[in-house]
């Protein structure tokens, strides 16, 4: 291949980067739900006939994207290439073959140009009801958990399967909204479809195979050579989480061996009977994030980058089988990033951050009238986070969404939803662990149901009994609290009651400090102070 035709193909990749930018575009501004509307839970991306992601959206989660980067396999597995037409859009929320939980609705529709398949393209979002117990993790076994949907046919040659839109509206509680964001993701994928098909017209190439090539054999390139710099050996971590009713066990041990990083999760805890538990598939996506975030964070994304990380585990809570619940796989899969970076801290020392508040802290609230008076019922859900840990030479990030990158619902969008009232949303003062580099702060969030009005919500908290740890001797992050305005403590799992005139007071967790705190440079001090993210005197 000569210049001009290696510099042809570089423009031609930028150019399907942007063709799944606008593919995510289209599912933001078309969603019905605000976890994809507000927040960004959701992912996008391009695959080659083979099923390779070549491309994904900036906007999306690890958890999604990695994810969705296998189940397109899987869906190929699933329908040959040969059963497949123009005008097909296929559907599932298999959390063993999707993207971990039944919330997670996965599209893939497949490419064709003169009448051969040539790729396909792929998006997930995250929904606001599946039915069953809804989310959270009170669930014993998957079919609690909500509608499952195998692998199917959610339009055929263009025309939508009525029979699942009417299955879908007979188990949902907000069937509008569920309904609306199956079509927003069947319109993404088919604008990305029709971007492709003009890029391609104007190229002049008449499918992915050469475009595909070029991408992944540069990405694996690279890969290969950021894993040959690092040192040889297995380096070990733990981290425990809250769990449900009794605190949780991970274990990693990542391996540098040839031109591969292993990560092994023998160790942690068995499958729990609540629905914390994560499939190997999600379990995957974010330790291959944690690994990429430190070795090579500026190379492309894709099946190239993804395929040097092998993930190993028996059946445990991070590889928990089927019909085991999974509803709230996020809580151990976002502790994933920390617990390998955790291990990785003993072959790259000074390189890796502390550790931070990982999972969000998400709430669903189904919120009702109280008995004998009149109001509305809805059902409300809420991305929030915590504080990140500090980082060599920088401090955390308060507030921020690592490892998952979801933003924020703003405030007035969520009140919109149902009949609650958010009366306080400010950073956590002192929540950021003590340390040459102070770790982010947490939040403090009070909510209430309105006038009239009570409602139960799912609490998803973790890092409540076990705070974010320093690294490098840092202080550790202040662990989270949940509990009513009056002092009454909740558990952070599980269904729980507000009653009306009371509010709900969450404190969310701050990052971990790094290095000593004595390092700390004095006029870092004083701005900690004047900024308020500290009270006192200087001790």
């Amino acid at each position: 291949m000569d210049q001009i035709d290696e510099i042809r193909l570089q423009v031609m990749w930028n150019r399907l980067i942007s063709v799944v930018e606008e593919q995510a575009t289209t599912l933001v501004r078309t969603a019905f739900s605000t976890s994809v509307r507000e927040a960004g839970d959701l992912s996008a991306g391009v695959y080659d006939a083979e099923g390779r992601m070549l491309a994904q959206a900036v906007t999306g989660t690890p958890g999604h994207v990695n994810t969705m980067a296998e189940a397109v396999g899987n869906f190929l597995d699933a329908i040959p290439p040969g059963d497949m037409a123009e005008g097909d859009t296929y559907v599932t929320n298999d959390p063993w073959l999707g993207t971990g939980h039944l919330h997670d609705i996965t599209m893939v529709t497949p490419v064709f140009r003169a009448g051969a398949l040539i790729g396909f393209f792929a998006c997930t979002a995250h929904i606001v009801d599946i039915g069953g117990r809804g989310f959270g993790a009170d669930g014993k076994s998957v079919y609690e958990e909500g509608l499952q949907i195998p692998i199917m046919r959610f339009a055929m040659r263009g025309q939508v399967n009525a029979d699942l839109i009417r299955l879908l509206r007979a188990n949902v509680r907000e069937p509008n909204q569920v309904v609306g964001d199956f079509y927003s993701l069947a319109a993404c994928n088919e604008v990305g479809l029709r971007r492709l098909g003009g890029m391609l017209d104007e190229t002049g190439l008449p499918d992915l195979g050469a475009l595909g090539d070029f991408i992944l054999s540069r990405t694996g390139r690279a890969m290969r050579e950021r894993i040959a710099a690092l040192p040889r050996g297995s380096w070990t971590n733990a981290v425990t989480s809250d769990g449900y009713d009794d605190p949780i066990r991970l274990a990693a041990k990542v391996t540098v061996e040839g031109e591969r990083v292993l990560v092994d999760f023998d160790g942690s805890s068995p499958v729990s009977r609540w629905g914390i538990n994560s499939p190997m598939i999600y379990t995957k996506a974010y330790a291959a994030y944690a690994v990429k975030c430190v070795v090579a964070p500026d190379i492309p994304n894709n099946a190239a980058s993804l395929a040097a990380v092998e993930v190993t585990s028996p059946p445990n809570v991070v590889n928990a089988p089927r019909p085991a619940p999974v509803s709230l796989r996020h809580v151990i899969g976002h502790l994933v990033p920390d617990l390998v970076l955790g291990a990785l801290a003993g072959a790259l020392p000074g390189r890796i951050p502390a550790e931070g508040a990982g999972a969000l802290w998400n709430i669903h609230i189904s919120a009702r009238p109280v008995a004998g008076q009149d109001g509305r019922r809805a059902e409300v859900l809420m991305f929030n986070s915590g504080g990140m840990g500090a980082r060599p030479g920088l401090d955390g990030l308060s507030a921020t969404a690592f490892p998952s990158g979801v933003m924020t619902m703003p405030i007035e969008a969520t009140e919109q939803t149902g009949p609650i009232v958010v009366w306080r949303k400010e950073l956590r003062e002192g929540s950021g662990g003590d340390g040459e580099f102070r770790g982010g702060l947490g939040q403090v969030i009070e909510i209430a149901p309105l006038d009239g009005h009570e409602f139960e919500f799912s609490a998803m908290f973790d890092r409540v009994g076990s705070p974010p740890r320093g690294r490098a001797g840092g202080a550790a992050g202040a662990a989270g609290r949940v509990a009513l305005d009056d002092g009454t403590a909740l558990r952070p799992k599980g269904w729980q009651f507000v009653p009306a005139g009371r509010r709900l007071v969450l404190e969310l967790p701050g990052g971990g400090g790094y290095g000593p705190p004595e390092r700390r440079a004095p006029e870092a001090r004083a701005e900690d102070r004047r900024k308020g993210y500290v009270s006192g005197e200087e001790p």
